[in-house]
């Protein structure tokens, strides 16, 4: 069976390419399967420039949240007649308005800039468009649609210099741009707080790489930004979060109570497995209940389907809420996630495994009567993993793993 949470990287699709650089976009959720209805209205997009590049301004109906993981750049957007420009490198978090105009670069001579995108699509659920006012051949204008007649008498301008001036672009959607050029546009409009919550009122970037990890030891780290604290992230209700998993190492089996996750693997490789009882029912495991009932026997709809996958960088995948689920580092290189939460608001990761599983807090005559084993010895397999979050992975028992590498290195593609 098709594993309908699992995307890998081919499954995105080239929706700009020039010789600087592209930007891909993952099909949408629902196509995979009808499971992914929920999300159906967010898209996954990847923008990847080459240094020293100009990605050209548009405007999108969708609503917007970028997330840096590799290299830095400036992304400058005009909303409600002010233009905002930020700085930002690897962590950097920022939320683009629907319909305002946005533009970037990518400020580094050596390292290219890698830009993961959610969409919310504002017209038509899964489905959006960027409107590019500049242009010419490529890309093509908006502005060529209308009349001479229109154009003239809305820039007072004779239509022989207005279609010079919408028809000399024919470079593509991102482009080269000379160190000067990006001098200038590299100049923030206004700077925020870096590494402290912001302020209610405030919507500029979030630094998440320079914010306390939510869950940390030797094996791994978790940082979050949650529209619980973050202004800028509350009118989506997205959270927006990157994980590193030592090599070897894994994340305990846990679930989240109410969000869905949707990830994109930046660097290592490793694998997940899940825990699904949709697709189990699908292959009609509870076909037989029928008789069942008539023999008088106990009836269950309780079935679970294993749902895996390896994972290598540029494939993406989904964990809806509930699913228990564990994710494991390759024992040869650190596996590093971003990716965002959908409904995140007072959304809880419960760990079902480790010192901090969510077992400790169920009295032990609930765990008796519901293990059919003696609470001493539920509670001694429960106790029995010293570590909490993170820990060694299948075969590192014993071996002593120490932490090797830090998300501070994140260093994208």
């Amino acid at each position: 069976m098709q594993n309908p949470y699992f995307f890998d990287s081919q499954r995105f699709d080239s929706k700009y390419r020039t010789e600087q650089g592209h930007i891909k976009i993952l099909e949408r959720f629902s196509k995979n399967s009808d499971l992914l209805q929920g999300i159906e209205n967010y898209r996954l997009a990847i923008l990847e420039a080459n240094p020293n590049t100009f990605v050209l301004p548009h405007h999108c109906d969708a609503e917007s949240v970028f997330l840096v993981v590799g290299g830095r750049g400036t992304i400058s957007y005009v909303w409600e007649k002010q233009r905002k420009s930020y700085n930002l490198k690897s962590g950097g978090v920022l939320w683009v308005p629907a319909g305002s105009i946005v533009y970037l670069t990518n400020n580094d001579d050596n390292e290219r800039l890698y830009i993961l995108k959610l969409l919310q699509p504002v017209n038509t659920p899964g489905r959006f468009k960027e409107y590019f006012g500049v242009g010419g051949e490529n890309p093509e204008s908006f502005y060529s649609t209308f009349s001479n007649e229109i154009l003239e008498a809305a820039f007072n301008t004779q239509s022989e210099k207005l279609q010079r001036l919408f028809g000399q672009q024919s470079k593509g959607v991102i482009i080269k741009a000379s160190k000067e050029q990006i001098r200038a546009l590299s100049q923030e409009s206004e700077f925020s707080p870096r590494g402290r919550r912001e302020k209610e009122s405030s919507w500029g970037p979030i630094d998440l790489l320079n914010e306390q990890p939510v869950f940390s030891n030797e094996f791994g780290q978790y940082f979050e930004a949650s529209p619980n604290h973050y202004q800028q992230l509350r009118n989506l209700d997205v959270s927006v979060l990157l994980v590193n998993v030592t090599k070897g190492a894994m994340v305990a089996p846990y679930y989240n109570s109410k969000s869905t996750r949707l990830v994109f693997v930046v660097g290592g490789s490793g694998y997940f497995e899940m825990a699904c009882p949709h697709l189990a029912n699908a292959k009609g495991k509870h076909g037989s209940q029928g008789r069942k009932e008539r023999q008088g026997e106990i009836i269950t709809d309780v079935h679970y389907q294993k749902v895996s996958a390896r994972l290598s960088v540029g494939d993406a995948f989904v964990v809806p809420a509930g699913h228990p689920i564990s994710i494991v580092a390759s024992q040869d290189s650190n596996l590093q996630l971003a990716g965002f939460g959908i409904k995140a608001s007072h959304n809880q990761k419960y760990f079902l495994a480790g010192q901090e599983n969510i077992w400790n807090e169920v009295q032990s005559e609930a765990k008796e009567l519901a293990f059919r084993v003696p609470a001493r010895e539920v509670e001694e397999i429960f106790r029995s993993q010293e570590q909490s979050y993170f820990m060694p992975g299948p075969g590192q028992k014993g071996k002593g793993q120490r932490y090797v590498a830090s998300i501070l290195d994140f260093v994208g593609f």
